[in-house]
């Protein structure tokens, strides 16, 4: 495959960073563009290129392509996904996979059965300050814990604000911290939560949580806790921090690596181009330089969906 044929669902800015990205590539070519929007859908066609649409089905019926991105909101996703893999196309698909486990199950079960390439956007990973203080903390013989923090202000977007479309603060924006802590530190076996409310009651249609909490047990024994707010006022902490013993690795932040009284900056050269890995598994098929394929996200999304299930029953929740 010299070039790969490509269609948005969704075109808001999130997709528009991707499109700005892959403009750049001699080996991409945009062939649709499709969102509930159509005059933005047809402003990104303009821009960047391909027939504008204002329903996917439609856009997956009139289009042959070689690989969708979905930058939809997470209440959104599920029926274009499975539609994709019907058509056996590659999907790009924006964090978070969905905001209920049952629908990315059930999308999971059809990307297996049709082999599809998958990339979720956990750009995280592909940096190479985390892909750094990953290698240099499998050198440890035994990593303790991490804490990690998306603290900060509201988006201003209506649905981040609803549970029901969101998830919530930690399904919608701390994901990508959770989703570090199990890149660093394996898979999660106990989740449970605490979440307090009450200080954005002048909001309109906000039912998320102010603050929560999350404790997490890994199956290497590691623990973690996660916290995120979105009640703070230019003011904020986005960062992991992983501890083993005598050193204290500190992803996003001061992206440092300490160890006794030595500090060395982890930096973030040596790091990939998530959209470049994803284009080149399509034109290859081959998938293996992934790091967060739709399977691994799922993963992601059970432990803070099991968080939420922790903040209303106050028990811990076995994964």
């Amino acid at each position: 495959m010299e070039e790969v044929k490509l269609g948005f669902i969704g075109t808001g800015g999130m997709a528009g960073a991707h499109m700005n990205n892959l403009k750049n590539f001699d080996d991409v070519k945009f062939v649709a563009m499709c969102d509930i929007s159509e005059d933005r859908a047809k402003q990104r066609a303009e821009e960047f290129g391909g027939n504008a649409y204002s329903d996917y089905q439609q856009m997956y019926d009139s289009e042959e392509l070689d690989a969708v991105y979905i930058c939809t909101p997470p209440f959104a996703h599920g029926q274009q996904e499975i539609m994709a893999c019907q058509e056996g196309i590659a999907m790009f698909i924006e964090k978070p996979i969905a905001c209920e486990l049952d629908t990315a199950i059930i999308v999971n079960d059809h990307v297996e059965k049709s082999g599809v390439i998958t990339s979720v956007g956990y750009h995280w990973r592909y940096g190479g300050n985390a892909q750094h203080a990953k290698a240099e903390l499998e050198k440890e013989t035994q990593i303790l814990g991490a804490l990690g923090y998306w603290m900060g202000g509201m988006p201003g977007v209506p649905w981040w604000r609803v549970r029901a479309q969101s998830g919530g603060q930690h399904v919608e924006q701390t994901t990508h911290i959770f989703d570090l802590a199990r890149f660093v530190l394996g898979d999660a076996k106990l989740v449970h939560g605490v979440a307090s409310s009450g200080s954005m009651t002048d909001i309109p249609n906000y039912d998320v949580d102010d603050i929560s909490m999350v404790n997490i047990e890994f199956e290497s024994g590691a623990v973690a806790n996660i916290v995120s707010c979105c009640a703070m006022e230019s003011w904020g902490r986005v960062y992991l921090e992983v501890f083993c013993r005598g050193v204290v690795a500190t992803i996003g932040g001061s992206n440092t690596i300490r160890r006794k009284d030595q500090e060395e900056e982890l930096g973030s050269s040596g790091g990939q181009d998530r959209d470049r890995v994803f284009i080149d598994a399509v034109k290859m098929g081959d998938s293996s330089g992934i790091l967060s394929p739709y399977s691994d996200a799922l993963k992601t999304l059970h432990v803070m969906l099991a968080a939420s299930t922790s903040f209303q029953t106050g028990k811990a929740v076995d994964l």
